[in-house]
């Protein structure tokens, strides 16, 4: 029987609610396979303790794992730009997991705030570039605290890792019903590496004639997403502009408790794949019990699908949506007045059934 390891990073604030529900729900869906869990405390406590986010040898620890299931990273007691580097962005860039992937659909039962619009027109698969452009870290600060300081932050995009994305946007697109991939940049401002981007999307698209593009400008494509949601299919952008625009997807699904999010080198293997909620670390509500884990869940979901357990995956997914479909079941961030362990167990109850 193929036995997964699985690493287990709650992180801060509700991920230490939401990773431990998603696990529940994994135990519940093993059935052709074991998994084995191991958790490590890394996130902005241990920071506080050690000053640092992982520890020196975390990225060798994490290696030898089939994929890694993260809660949240980040807390008011860190700075933002610290916690999110020192760990999150630093497993990425390692490991090179160049693919955020992330589902934008509304789930049986739940409306988005879009009333008039239906939940088969917002359908969304995200292809976000997750290695390069804005978030390298590269630039500095010259007289800093100073009237003449000056700030410098550069965007870094290469042919390769623009290439692999968009390819592997197409190929995800070629799958899907419509077949339709848009490309989203801001090429009429950023002359150089938008440009690039825009050319290298066309020269992949030529390998790729079953499947229909269009090119857009990010804000065009912000207001695309709210007022013909159903014209979109599947989007590929940098990691600035993704991120950005996953966020009003999460908006749009009706809460961000609902996002979930695959980071993945779907090429090759320098260590394993992250599964991630990206709500956040919540501090308002941690330690209450009422975080929503739908989309730790969801996450866990997209991790059985990529480790090949296709059918796990599946049955997650469809427990889930049963969940949502009835509506008896809801954590109040969707109106309802259910806690995480209660929402949690009726999922198992119909994946057990």
């Amino acid at each position: 029987m193929k036995t997964y390891h699985i690493a287990l990073l709650p992180g801060d604030g509700i991920g230490q609610e939401v990773v431990p529900a998603a696990v529940r729900v994994l135990k519940a869906a093993q059935k052709d396979f074991t998994l084995s869990f191991e958790a490590f405390d890394w996130g902005c406590e241990y920071y506080l303790r050690s000053g640092r986010m992982m520890p020196p040898d975390g990225l060798e620890k994490l290696r030898p794992f089939d994929a890694i299931l993260l809660g949240a990273i980040g807390h008011p007691t860190v700075p933002d730009h610290v916690s999110l580097r020192e760990l999150l962005l630093r497993i990425r860039f390692e490991f090179d997991l160049y693919v955020n992937l992330r589902p934008v659909e509304i789930l049986p039962g739940l409306e988005s705030p879009l009333r008039w619009k239906k939940s088969e027109d917002i359908c969304m698969l995200f292809i976000r570039e997750n290695t390069e452009g804005e978030y390298c870290g590269l630039g500095g600060r010259f007289k800093r605290g100073t009237t003449d300081e000056v700030a410098i932050q550069e965007s870094i995009f290469t042919r390769k890792g623009t290439e692999r994305v968009i390819r592997y946007a197409f190929e995800q697109a070629r799958k899907r019903p419509r077949r339709r991939l848009a490309s989203v940049t801001k090429s009429n401002a950023m002359q150089y590496a938008m440009v690039m981007w825009d050319e290298v999307f066309s020269e992949v698209g030529r390998d790729y004639p079953d499947v229909e593009t269009a090119k857009y400008h990010v804000d065009a494509a912000a207001a695309r997403m709210i007022t013909t949601p159903e014209s979109l299919d599947v989007v590929v952008a940098s990691n600035l502009f993704a991120d950005i625009l996953t966020d009003l997807g999460g908006a749009l699904q009706g809460s961000l408790g609902l996002a979930a999010s695959a980071n993945l080198n779907p090429a090759e293997r320098r260590g394993p794949p992250i599964f991630e909620p990206v709500h956040g670390s919540a501090p308002d509500i941690e330690g209450r019990g009422i975080a929503n884990p739908i989309a730790a869940i969801w996450a866990a979901s997209l991790m059985m699908e990529h480790l090949g357990e296709r059918e796990a995956g599946a049955a997650i997914f469809k427990a889930l949506q049963a969940v949502t479909a009835e509506g008896r079941v809801r954590t109040p961030d969707l109106g309802g007045k259910s806690n995480t362990d209660e929402f949690t167990s009726a999922v198992i109850q119909k994946l057990e059934s």
